[in-house]
């Protein structure tokens, strides 16, 4: 016996496609949403990659090391979207692990509203990102800028005198973020 099958035409074949690629994009939307924490998570799982808001001291037992100098690269971004000038003070800084330091970042809002923004920080090499503790910074929380309001921000950190003998360098990058969603909140 025989069977038949029979291929879908006109409405049903343009539904079915219809479907699938719906399916698909909200299946890629709900990824996207997703990746965040997985990040966080993964993150947390392998003891790397760089924290959300970094990696905050609560006591800070300063010890040191002045036989040895490490230098602290300070970067600056921010997106396409959004009208801000962000850049560090300082490009970049020379200190002995184990030592409070202070650096300053400046945030000055272009745009013709008020609105929130968020600074995202990065640690290079990210191997090194649990030896760079940060006591105070303006990473830790959404930051309210009025309409053409400019100002120095600080963050205060110190460098683990563990930090492995081979690294010389440290860069800490940030990028700065509008959250409108904040914003509406306030």
């Amino acid at each position: 016996m025989t069977e038949h099958y029979t291929v879908p035409t006109g409405k049903h074949r343009h539904r079915a496609l219809v479907i699938r690629l719906i399916a698909f994009a909200l299946g890629s939307f709900a990824f996207g949403f997703a990746l965040v924490p997985l990040y966080s998570v993964l993150c947390k799982v392998w003891d790397t990659g760089n924290r959300w808001y970094g990696t905050q001291a609560k006591h800070v037992v300063e010890r040191p090391a002045v036989d040895r100098w490490v230098t602290i690269e300070f970067l600056s971004s921010v997106p396409n979207a959004g009208h801000w000038d962000f850049r560090s003070n300082l490009t970049e800084l020379k200190v002995h692990p184990g030592k409070l330091y202070t650096a300053t970042f400046f945030a000055h809002n272009l745009s013709p509203v008020a609105v929130v923004a968020q600074a995202v920080p990065s640690i290079a090499p990210s191997s090194v990102a649990k030896y760079f503790q940060k006591t105070e910074c303006f990473c830790f929380k959404p930051q309210y800028f009025g309409i053409d309001e400019g100002r120095d921000m600080t963050v205060r950190f110190i460098v683990d005198p563990d930090l492995p003998a081979d690294v010389d360098r440290i860069t800490l990058s940030y990028s700065f973020f509008d959250r409108p969603q904040v914003a509406a909140a306030n």
